[in-house]
């Protein structure tokens, strides 16, 4: 009775997409398939992430993928082989937390090149020493590169990354760059010695012709408020080399989420590099930005918490560009506080992001935000929109047609994978005595190298449609929930708070346009446009007891 082959995952990384400790992820494949033929082992799966780094494992897709597939036993496999062990994580504590999931769920860790073994007592002794050892590596490395470059930093050189604005690199210093220089001169001159704050500022340099040179790490043609701020704080420009002010740090609660904090205490120093303007300049530009800091808090974050429904899904008539809620407050004639006007306007129109748009208007939030869910109540309210949706609902998801492509794929592997067999062992019984043995092996030869591209290109086919499949069935789960939102929509938005009617609008719409001027009948709303495809023409919805007609245009992403 023929013995069941033991069956396995192959799992491949490599931390850029050219190599690692000098083997690609083909030459990896390569040995881990040798390996688990010589061992009868039968391959299952194959998962492979590349340009992913090893520090955990967080963020590598096909890993968590396969892990979450070793739960489910759905191929019951033994085994994962993985080349080397730093292939499977540099970080010790996932490493080990990893391994004892695999083995909770029967699965252990072969490492085929180090020779270690995870089923056996001095296999896992291995892999706790050796991932233990690679993680203190790592933060050597880490520590070492630290050290050089505070070296270079209390030296005054440059310390890596690309040139600052103004300034060229060239052997590893920097040099003057008269073409961009002038801008930064301006932007200085101008800052401290006016009252025009950075968003002022970057309107005055758009209306004065004043552009960015584009280069590789920036281009955006125009200076925004955010980068005119950085380019007054960074001390370069005042002859100083700083290293420090932002310093990488653990979240607190997680195991590997870190973010970057700025700190008051770093390391300055006089630069090689030349100044674009005096530290007496830059000095008085820090008083001004400490002085103006406050006037940068966003608005819509206030005391009373405001939640605007529509930001980001209303469109701007003339840019383009998402429109945001704000705040203004009015006065009365003696200048007393009268009360808060809440509106939309379009996020370029302070040229606060580099970009430019002339539509000023400041749309009233509550009229806008009561006529969108107008519109919606009266469309589900309508017995063609309710019939549809229910139909919707029920209407089966129809995968046959890639079902018989998934089908077809396996069935062409299996062929390959016989050919394979049977290339093979033709090859193992030619007679070397042969006078025809050295072209009749070649010829067999080319024959399997063909074999093995066209398995390569079938399974790449198969994996594809596989993952056609499951976005198919994935789309219909999401769909189905939407149209039954859409159903109770008004029962559901009459008890909702404003942030969970915010929610419901994001589910719900992708888009919403309105007019360039207010209409003679009072509205703004032009048209809505869904996440999903409703209804295949335009419906007209009336507004105010039929008083006012909006023709709302239904359409898909």
């Amino acid at each position: 009775m023929k013995k069941d082959k033991i069956k396995v995952y192959i799992y491949t990384r490599v931390s850029t997409t050219i190599q690692v400790d000098g083997y690609s992820l083909d030459a990896q494949k390569a040995r881990m398939k040798a390996f688990a033929e010589y061992n009868e082992y039968e391959i299952v799966g194959e998962y492979e992430d590349a340009g992913k780094s090893g520090k955990s494992i967080e963020g590598r897709l096909e890993f968590n993928r396969m892990m979450e597939d070793i739960k489910s036993g759905k191929d019951g496999v033994s085994y994962v082989l993985v080349f080397k062990l730093s292939r499977f994580g540099r970080n010790a504590a996932d490493v080990l937390s990893t391994l004892q999931v695999m083995q909770d769920f029967g699965v252990n860790l072969i490492c085929v090149e180090d020779g270690i073994d995870s089923s056996k007592d001095a296999g896992k002794l291995m892999i706790s020493v050796l991932s233990a050892v690679a993680e203190i590596e790592r933060e050597n490395i880490r520590v070492q590169t630290m050290e050089g470059r505070i070296q270079k930093a209390r030296e005054g050189k440059w310390n890596g990354g690309f040139a600052p604005y103004g300034y060229t690199l060239e052997k590893g210093k920097l040099f003057v760059n008269e073409e961009e220089a002038e801008a930064i001169r301006i932007i200085f001159d101008k800052y401290v010695h006016t009252d025009m704050g950075a968003n002022g500022l970057a309107r005055y340099l758009a209306n004065h012709g004043i552009g960015k040179i584009q280069r590789q790490n920036g281009k955006n043609p125009l200076f925004d408020a955010a980068l005119i701020r950085r380019i007054l704080k960074n001390p370069v420009y005042c002859g100083k080399i700083a290293y420090g002010r932002r310093r990488t740090e653990k979240v607190h609660g997680t195991r590997n989420d870190y973010r970057l904090v700025e700190q008051d205490n770093y390391l300055l120093v006089d630069g090689l590099h030349e100044a674009l303007v005096s530290e007496e300049l830059w000095h008085d530009a820090q008083v001004k930005l400490l002085a103006q800091a406050k006037k940068y808090e966003k608005v819509n974050h206030g005391k009373d918490n405001k939640v605007h429904l529509l930001t980001g899904l209303l469109k701007c008539p003339i840019c383009g560009a998402g429109m945001y809620g704000n705040k203004s407050v009015k006065h009365k004639a003696d200048g007393t506080k009268y009360k808060d006007f809440y509106y939309y306007g379009c996020k370029h129109r302070t040229m606060t992001r580099g970009h430019k748009c002339d539509y000023k208007k400041q749309i009233h939030e509550e009229l806008l935000e009561t006529a969108v869910a107008e519109v919606i109540t009266k469309l589900v309210s309508n017995p063609k929109f309710a019939a549809l949706m229910q139909q919707k609902i029920s209407m089966k998801v129809d995968t046959s047609a890639i079902e018989q492509e998934i089908a077809n794929y396996e069935k062409q592997l299996r062929q390959s994978y016989s050919i394979k067999s049977r290339l093979i062992e033709e090859i193992d019984t030619l007679d070397p005595d042969d006078k025809h043995y050295i072209k009749r092996k070649a010829d067999l030869d080319d024959r399997l190298y063909k074999m093995y591209d066209k398995i390569e290109d079938t399974e790449s086919l198969l994996i594809e449609a596989r993952a056609k499949k499951t976005a198919i069935e994935a789309e219909k789960l999401t769909a189905d929930n939407i149209y039954k939102v859409l159903i109770y929509f008004d029962k559901l938005y009459a008890v909702m708070d404003d942030a969970e009617r915010r929610q419901l609008m994001e589910s719900l719409i992708s888009e919403i346009h309105i007019f360039e001027e207010r209409k003679p009948n009072g509205q703004w709303l032009k048209s809505i446009k869904f996440k999903l495809p409703i209804i295949e023409e335009d419906m007209e919805i009336s507004l105010d007891n039929d008083t006012q007609v909006e023709s709302v245009v239904l359409l898909t992403q």
